[in-house]
Parts: structure tokens; C-alpha cells; sequence
């Protein structure tokens, strides 16, 4: 291995982009190889990010033996076939969330990153927001006592929704990172859902859900997703968590006033947490998380931040909750553990 992780990108949407700009501002990363089935989408950003080595064929960008690493940014019902490909060649891979859309193809992709010798990581980006992991480090202290209700909600534009519903729906698109988090912060499993959803535009997917978990502690969370807000909403997502113990509570704000600017056209927060630009350079959380994976690499040494397991189980209770809202009836998922 060279003095930098040679690394490639699979899938060039709008994220795909993000990622890539990130990794130009990792020192220990090489931004080595692009793909994606576009060509005139892969040649533009090519000559807008200096790389040489385009495909259209994940298969033959993945025969490079120079090619280490790729992230794979795909839609999420087109995350399957790449991440197995990539690991049976050897790649180390980065998996975008949801892991998958499937909870067979996220049990096969598990089964494959275990036995892979390279590492694997799916993108729960929000564990690399410094405030929720400071509010986890604050939980691992025992600082708020046992768990007994959270709150999360994670609302965008209806702009921003629109352009998303037709291929995933709000309540894994964005639950699936509150169902993270609360299952990272209670160290608990969900055993029953019940989820409603509301339907406005008929864009394939509802445009806003609703989620209660019951976990096998006794406690209980609750999720709003709503991709509906006013497209004039000063803010790209409005973000909050509350989680309350027997001991203490933690709050969450992660939005306006963060960063507030008005001009002709009003009142602006621009995103300062998950990939704003610093100096030129993209930066933020993702730029933490790639970062961290590329150090993973450098240093021989697994990720531990996310397994496999987790990211699964996150999965697991979204499409429970999409179930729940689609029938209008409880979803259980286990035993309720003894008190």
C-alpha cells in the first residue's frame, strides 16, 4: 500500500458528489477511480475532479489491482450487487445507508463483510455529528440514568422530498438515523411498531411518517419524518432529538439559529454539521467518517464505530415501521426482555 488509500466512488448522484469532494480533502486518501452508468455525468465530474480513471462497469473498475477502497452511493435497491462484488474483489467498502432494501440482501451483505479480509462500514453519518456522539459518551456515563424515552425528528423541504420520494420514502430514507441512534444510545432491541403515514403528492411514497418502537427495556421511541415542509423553510432539515432517562435528559437542536443569513430573498441556514465547505474544502461529518474508514484502512485495524449488525437491525425496524403504516396494525419484532 502507498502512502494513500486509492479510492474509488460507485454511483455519482448528488451524494455520490458529496462523497467525492470529501475524500479530496482526506491528506491520506487518493481519489482514484469514478463510476457510474451516466457517461456524460462521468466525464464531467472527471474533468471537474481531476480523475483519470472512469468506468461505467462497476465490475471493471473493481479488476484494478491499484484500486483499494470505493464507496458505494448507489440508490439504496442498488446496493446489493456492487457491495458483493467489491468485497469478493478484495476492496475495502463504504457502504451508504440504508444498507439495503431488503432485509435478505442486508443479511447477505453482513454474511459477506464477516468473512471478507477487507473492512467494511455502512455511512450512519449522524454517529460522526460530535454533538450525538457526545450525547452518547454522556449515556455510556450514566449520566441520565436508563432510557425511557426518546424523541427524534428529522424534517426537510418539500422540494428536497419531492426529488427523493419516487425511489424511498421518509421513514427509512431519514428514520433509519434516528432508529440508529436510539438503538446505539439504549443498547436495546425493538419489539413491537406502529407507524401511520400520510400520502399528499402520490410520488410513490408517503410524504411524511410517524413511528413508535417499544424496546425490550420498556422503553419507547418516537420518530417524526416529515418531506413536506415549506419549500420558504430557512433550514434543509429540521432536526432535533430529545432522549430522557430516569436520571437526567439530553436535547438535541440541530438547526436554526445555528447559522442564520438574510438576504433579498430571506432567511437562510445553511447546513454547518454534515457536509458544509470549509475553506473551499468539503467538510463536516461525512468528511469525518470517510476519514475515520480511510484511517481504519491505514491502520490495519476494523471499524468499530458501526458494525454490520447494527446497520442491519436499523434497517430492520424501518421496514417493520413501513409495514406497520402500510397495514395500519402493531409490527412485533421480539419478546419483551424481563424486567
Amino acid at each position: 500500500m502507498g502512502t494513500k488509500v486509492n479510492y474509488g466512488v460507485i454511483g455519482l448522484g448528488w451524494f455520490g458528489e458529496k462523497h467525492c469532494e470529501a475524500l479530496a480533502g482526506i491528506a491520506d486518501v487518493e481519489l482514484y477511480a469514478l463510476c457510474t452508468r451516466t457517461r456524460s455525468r462521468l466525464d464531467a465530474l472527471g474533468q471537474t475532479l481531476g480523475v483519470e480513471r472512469l468506468y461505467t462497469d462497476y465490475h471493471e473498475m473493481l479488476a484494478d489491482p491499484g484500486l483499494e477502497a470505493v464507496s458505494i452511493v448507489t440508490m439504496w435497491d442498488q446496493h446489493t450487487a456492487p457491495t458483493l462484488a467489491a468485497l469478493a474483489a478484495g476492496k475495502h467498502v463504504f457502504l451508504e445507508k440504508p444498507m439495503a432494501s431488503t432485509l435478505k440482501d442486508c443479511r447477505a451483505i453482513v454474511k459477506a463483510a464477516n468473512a471478507a479480509k477487507s473492512f467494511f462500514m455502512v455511512g450512519h453519518i449522524c454517529r460522526f455529528n460530535p454533538r450525538y456522539a457526545a450525547a452518547k459518551q454522556a449515556i455510556a456515563d450514566g449520566r441520565i440514568g436508563r432510557i425511557v424515552s426518546m424523541y427524534a425528528r428529522r424534517n426537510i423541504p418539500a422540494a428536497v422530498g419531492a426529488a427523493v420520494l419516487p425511489k424511498i420514502g421518509p421513514i427509512i430514507g431519514d428514520g433509519v438515523h434516528d432508529s440508529d441512534l436510539m438503538l446505539w444510545y439504549s443498547g436495546a432491541n425493538v419489539v413491537s411498531v406502529y407507524a401511520q403515514a400520510v400520502d399528499v403528492r402520490h410520488l410513490a411514497n408517503p410524504d411524511l411518517g410517524w413511528t413508535m418502537y417499544r424496546f425490550d427495556t420498556g422503553a419507547v421511541g418516537v420518530l417524526e419524518d416529515v418531506w413536506f415542509l415549506p419549500d420558504t423553510t430557512a433550514f434543509q432539515i429540521d432536526e432535533r432529538m430529545e432522549i430522557i432517562g430516569t436520571e437526567g435528559s439530553i436535547h438535541i437542536h440541530e438547526v436554526h439559529p445555528n447559522l442564520s443569513i438574510c438576504d433579498k430573498d430571506g432567511w437562510h441556514s445553511p447546513d454547518t454539521t454534515y457536509w458544509p465547505l470549509l475553506h473551499g474544502v468539503r467538510a463536516g461529518a461525512l468528511r469525518e467518517e470517510l476519514s475515520y474508514f480511510a484511517r481504519c484502512i491505514r491502520e490495519g485495524t476494523r471499524p468499530t464505530v458501526i458494525t454490520p449488525e447494527e446497520s442491519l437491525r436499523a434497517v430492520e425496524a424501518c421496514l417493520a415501521a413501513e409495514r406497520s403504516a402500510t397495514t395500519g396494525r402493531v409490527v412485533k419484532l421480539g419478546k419483551r426482555r424481563q424486567a
